[in-house]
């Protein structure tokens, strides 16, 4: 999308946001990751400073249309196996609840 034709804002208010020392490379990773722990755009511009408008550009599938998907796919297996590795920690049925709704969640966010 070019910059002059693009009407969104480039990032929050001043004063809501730090700077990004991030190359573009290592924010589509950081975008990805967040995107799959679910966090909401203006609050990843917010924590690490990323363009908002290149964060929803790469949701909405206008930039890196291939990659983007496969690195959220690769970030949601991650944390759903982080999640299984943390439900060790419960007994019995509890576990075996908590692996269960863990597996739905999964399921439901690769059906997106």
């Amino acid at each position: 999308m070019n910059r002059d034709t693009d009407t969104r804002t480039p990032s929050p208010p001043y004063g809501y946001s730090r700077l990004c020392h991030y190359s573009r490379e290592q924010q589509l990773h950081i975008v990805a990751e967040f995107h799959a722990h679910k966090i909401r755009p203006s609050r990843i511009a917010y924590r690490v400073g990323i363009d908002i408008a290149f964060i929803e550009a790469l949701i909405a599938g206008e930039l890196e249309p291939e990659r983007f998907p496969r690195l959220v796919a690769d970030y949601r297996r991650q944390r759903f196996q982080q999640r299984m590795r943390d439900s060790v920690r419960l007994n019995g049925v509890s576990r075996f609840e908590q692996q269960q709704r863990i597996e739905r969640d999964f399921q439901r966010e690769v059906d997106l």
